[in-house]
C-alpha cells in the first residue's frame, strides 16, 4: 500500500518572481568526480503562484555516466519570510515512494511553525521518476482500476493465478513503457540527487524533514553524505535493515494495531457498526470482509464495484489519520448496514491518487518501481504465498492484502543491486527519529530500530495514533522538532510526548 496521502495539486511555471540564483555550496573543485557541472549549476527560480517559486535542477540519469542522459528534478520553495535571519533551506519529502514533494509543499508549507517559516525556505522536490521529474508511467487508468479491484487475498490456486497474471502484466507494462528509467529510480540515486539539490540552492549543509518513506531516503542520504548533514528529522521511520517481505509483514501488523485502536474508540459509543466490544469488532470485520469477497458492495459514484480489496484499502486509508476515524465509522456503517461502499471507495481512491475522471497520478507506478529495485523480493509465487500466510497469522485483516500487493516485483525487469542493511551514518551530527506508538504504516519498532542503528540517532516518540507525528498538531512534538531544526540541539534521547 502507498505510504502517502499527498494532495494532487501541481506546480506550473510562471512569469517574474524569484529570478536567478548563482550560488552553489559545493564548488566544481570539491564536487564528486565528474559532477562539478551539476553541483555548480544555477537554478532559475520563477514565481508559480501563491508566493511559491519553482525551478528545475539537472542530475545525471546514471551516476556512473554523468556525461550521459540527464533527468530534470522539479522543485518548489516558499522563501523564508525574514531574509536577514535566514538559515537556509529546509528540504522535505512526504513519503511513498511516489509521493510528490512539490504537491506536499504546496499543501503543507503553511503548516510549518512560524519560526521555521521565517528562517528557512521550505523546499520540496519530486524525486526522479515521480510527479514532474521524468515520471515513470506504465499503466492506464482502467488497468490500475483492474489491479486494485482484483482479489489480492487469494483463497485458492485459481485466484492466486489470476492475481499473478495481473501482477505480471503490471511489470510488463513498465518494461514496455519505462525500461530505460527503471534501473535508476532507486533510493540511493535519489539520495545523491538531494546532495546536488543542496549545493544548487547554496547550502553548505543539508537540513531535512522526511516522513514515512522519506525517512529511508533521508537515512540513505546520511549514510552517503554524513559530513554534509546539518539536521535531519525522520518521522514515521522505515527500517533500512528490514527485508522487502519483512517490511510488508510488519506494516500489516501496524495496520492491525491501528484498527484495534480505532475499534476500541468506536465501540465506546452507541451505534458503532462494529459492535460493542473490541473482540466483537474484529469478528464482525472478518465477517464483513468474507461477505464482500463473495459479493462486492454497490457504489453510487461510478460503475465500479467495491471489492474486498478496495474495501480494505479504504479502511487502511482512514487509519492513517485519527481525524479520519469519524469518516471511517460512517463508511463502515454504510457498507456493513446498507451494502453501500461509496465512502470506502472514495477513501481507497485517495490512497492511490485516483481522480474522478478515472486517471491516476503516477504514484502507484513510481511506488512499485522504487520498491522493486530497492530490496530483493521473494523469487517465486510460492514464496510470496508463504509470506502472505505468515502475514495473515500476524495480521488477519490486513496481512495478505499488504504482502500480495507487492507481487509485481517478482516479475520486475530490473533486479535490485543491494541488500537490506543497517544504516550508521558515521560522523553525522545528531539525527532525530520520530515514532508514533500506534502508527499503521510504519510501526513504532522501526523508529526504535533506526534510532539505534544511526551512530548519532535520537529517538523522539509520540503516544498517539495515525501515521507520522510532526505537523499533526501535538505541541510537544512540534516544539522539540522545531527547536532541533532551528538550533541543531536535539531533544533528549527517548523523550516521549503524549
Amino acid at each position: 500500500m502507498a505510504a502517502t496521502l499527498a494532495a494532487a495539486t501541481g506546480c506550473s511555471g510562471g512569469d517574474g518572481g524569484g529570478g536567478r540564483e548563482a550560488t552553489a555550496a559545493t564548488s566544481p573543485g570539491t564536487a564528486p568526480s565528474g559532477l562539478g557541472a551539476f553541483y555548480g549549476q544555477k537554478l532559475d527560480w520563477k514565481s508559480c503562484g501563491g508566493g511559491f517559486q519553482c525551478a528545475t535542477a539537472q542530475v545525471p540519469l546514471d551516476y556512473a555516466k554523468p556525461s550521459g542522459e540527464k533527468v530534470g528534478i522539479s522543485m518548489i520553495r516558499l522563501p523564508a519570510q525574514d531574509k536577514s535571519a535566514r538559515i537556509g533551506s529546509l528540504f522535505t519529502n512526504p513519503g511513498g515512494p511516489g509521493g510528490s514533494g512539490v504537491d506536499f509543499v504546496r499543501q503543507a508549507a503553511s503548516s510549518f511553525g512560524a519560526d521555521l517559516r521565517k528562517r528557512f525556505d521550505i523546499v520540496g522536490f519530486d524525486p526522479r521518476g515521480v510527479g514532474a521529474s521524468d515520471p515513470v508511467r506504465c499503466n492506464t487508468g482502467p488497468q490500475l482500476d483492474g489491479f486494485f479491484a482484483a482479489d489480492s487475498s487469494p483463497d485458492d490456486k485459481q485466484e492466486t493465478d489470476a492475481f499473478a497474471g495481473l501482477s505480471k502484466q503490471f511489470a510488463n507494462n513498465c518494461k514496455g513503457k519505462a525500461s530505460a528509467e527503471l534501473p535508476y529510480v532507486g533510493t540511493k540515486d535519489a539520495a545523491h540527487d538531494m546532495d546536488i539539490l543542496r549545493a544548487a540552492v547554496g547550502d553548505s549543509k543539508f537540513t531535512y524533514y522526511g516522513a514515512s518513506y522519506g525517512t529511508y531516503l533521508g537515512a540513505i542520504y546520511a549514510e552517503e553524505f554524513p559530513k554534509n548533514v546539518r539536521a535531519l528529522v525522520l518521522d514515521g521511520a522505515v527500517d533500512p535493515k528490514e527485508s522487502a517481505i519483512g517490511t510488508l509483514v510488519e506494516q500489516s501488523k501496524g495496520f492491525e494495531t491501528a484498527f484495534r485502536a480505532f475499534a476500541e474508540d468506536c465501540v465506546k459509543s452507541a451505534g458503532c457498526p462494529l459492535g460493542t466490544s473490541t473482540s466483537e469488532a474484529e469478528k464482525n470485520l472478518t465477517a464483513f470482509m468474507a461477505k464482500t469477497d463473495k459479493t462486492p458492495l454497490a457504489n453510487t459514484r461510478d460503475s465500479r464495484k467495491v471489492t474486498e480489496s478496495l474495501a480494505v484499502m479504504g479502511i487502511a486509508t482512514a487509519l492513517y489519520l485519527k481525524d479520519y476515524w469519524p469518516l471511517l465509522r460512517q463508511a463502515l456503517s454504510q457498507a456493513m448496514q446498507q451494502g453501500n461502499g461509496t465512502l470506502l471507495l472514495a477513501l481507497a481512491d485517495q490512497m492511490v491518487e485516483r481522480k474522478p475522471n478515472g486517471t491516476y497520478s503516477n504514484q502507484t507506478d513510481a511506488n512499485m518501481a522504487v520498491n522493486c529495485i530497492d530490496k530483493p523480493n521473494p523469487p517465486t509465487l510460492a514464496a510470496y504465498g508463504q509470506a502472505a500466510d505468515q502475514a495473515k497469522k500476524a495480521a488477519p485483516h490486513f496481512g495478505p492484502f499488504v504482502v500480495w500487493g507487492g507481487l509485481p516485483c517478482i516479475y520486475w525487469p530490473v533486479q535490485p543491486k543491494q541488500q537490506p542493511q543497517a544504516v550508521h551514518a558515521k560522523g553525522a551530527p545528531p539525527i532525530v527519529v520520530i515514532g508514533t506508538l500506534r502508527d499503521p504504516a510504519t510501526p513504532y519498532k522501526w523508529a526504535q530500530s533506526l534510532a539505534k542503528q544511526l551512530d548519532s540517532g535520537v529517538l523522539l516518540s509520540l503516544d498517539g495514533d495515525g501515521h507520522t507525528a510532526y505537523l499533526q498538531g501535538n505541541a510537544c512534538i512540534t516544539k522539540a522538532t522545531d527547536t532541533y531544526l532551528l538550533t541543531t540541539e536535539p531533544p533528549k534521547n527517548g523523550k516521549l510526548c503524549r
